[in-house]
């Protein structure tokens, strides 16, 4: 199968669904244009199409004989960032853009599943096209929920990622931990209000706040190893009203990452020391932690199956040296069925794509979507063991 001329075929079909998604960007959960192009295009093709998790949509390619079910999956939401890219396929939304390549992440598996479609003679089992929304705010779940692993049941799973940081032509995939479980907190620190010329009057929730964001640092470079990476940010803090007034309370909002190391230690750990300083100030706190998403972890032999497909597509391109702090709930997918999450690059220079992901100027270098097309229809041939 001349696959490579099957996905030069498309190649103007693969960018104009790619500008056009850009274009038009909608945020987790709005994503009902979106949506409505990708259920047209699925039902044109003849799959088994539905709706789930509100805006996400699954189609279903059943093929010539009995076999396994693959998931292959493709994120669909927006990010509430305003665009700076001086091009013509420009976000038409003032304040969203795709600024993470799920753009380019649906229009790949779209034109692989039109491909596949065309040689389902080759699949003995069924293929699972997954369009997920919300993925920056972890709504994979849901869709498992609603039963995207069941009916047929899903033997396997297969995600990637555009990555600016990673160079075009070059595919990056490992074994084990490859993107961090991200835990929220939201805690506030509550004293006592009053004139800022009469301190000695109140608790100072501002100056307990202060030493917490100072005093949580040490849980990372004291108390973990540091083989074992973990990052402690605070990324919301909110409180008072003028210059004169103590507030009341202090609002603090963040996230606890790791990739290896002990989730509930942590957690452990940054409510010992809020406690300590609240105690040290005579203020008191509330804390609640919201597990955003878990350690993506590849299993050991999809990570290799990929690899050696990767070899077949970009030559010398393949790497193991993408692991990241950033979370992806396709977790919620690895944890459940032996899966394979890896990066395409798609960092250029020249052509200004190396800008980091949620970057108001970020942007993806076109040439990387052929061969994310390539490696959708090699893995999943490959999988059947009818390329």
């Amino acid at each position: 199968m001349d696959i490579d001329g099957r996905v030069r075929t498309h190649h103007d079909e693969l960018i104009q669904l790619r500008r056009d998604f850009h274009q038009h960007p909608e945020l987790g959960f709005q994503e009902h244009r979106t949506s409505k192009i990708i259920t047209d295009y699925l039902g044109d093709l003849g799959l088994d199409v539905k709706t789930m998790a509100q805006t996400g949509a699954v189609g279903l390619l059943r093929g010539s004989a009995e076999g396994p079910t693959l998931l292959m999956r493709a994120d669909m939401d927006a990010i509430p960032v305003q665009e700076e890219n001086p091009v013509s396929y420009r976000s038409v939304h003032a304040g969203r853009m795709h600024g993470c390549g799920h753009d380019g992440h649906m229009a790949m598996l779209l034109v692989a599943a039109r491909i596949l479609a065309d040689c389902r003679d080759r699949v003995r089992g069924n293929i699972k096209f997954a369009f997920q929304p919300n993925e920056e705010d972890a709504g994979a779940h849901l869709m498992v929920d609603e039963g995207l692993l069941l009916d047929p049941g899903v033997d396997a799973a297969l995600g990637l990622h555009l990555w600016s940081s990673l160079e075009t032509g070059k595919v990056a995939v490992r074994p084990g931990p490859v993107m961090a479980a991200s835990h929220y907190f939201l805690l506030t620190v509550k004293g006592e209000g009053g004139h800022a010329g009469f301190a000695h009057h109140s608790v100072d929730p501002i100056a307990a706040s202060a030493e917490i964001v100072g005093s949580i640092q040490s849980i990372q470079t004291r108390e973990n190893d540091p083989t074992h990476p973990i990052v402690i940010m605070f990324c919301r803090v909110e409180g008072g009203s003028s210059p004169t007034i103590i507030p009341e309370k202090v609002e603090m909002e963040g996230s606890i990452r790791f990739l290896d190391s002990d989730g509930e230690a942590i957690r452990e750990s940054f409510e010992r020391v809020v406690r300590g300083v609240c105690e040290a100030h005579r203020a008191d706190y509330d804390l609640e932690f919201q597990v955003g998403n878990h350690v993506l972890a590849n299993d050991p032999s999809m990570a290799g199956f990929v690899r050696d497909v990767a070899k077949k597509v970009v030559g010398g391109g393949v790497t193991e040296g993408t692991r990241t702090m950033a979370g992806e709930d396709f977790s919620e997918f690895s944890m459940r069925v032996p899966s394979a999450f890896y990066f395409i690059g798609s960092g250029n220079r020249e052509k200004g794509t190396d800008y980091p992901h949620h970057h108001p100027r970020f942007d993806i270098d076109e040439d990387s979507l052929s061969i994310g097309v390539k490696m959708h229809i090699r893995t999943a041939l490959e999988f059947f063991g009818r390329l």
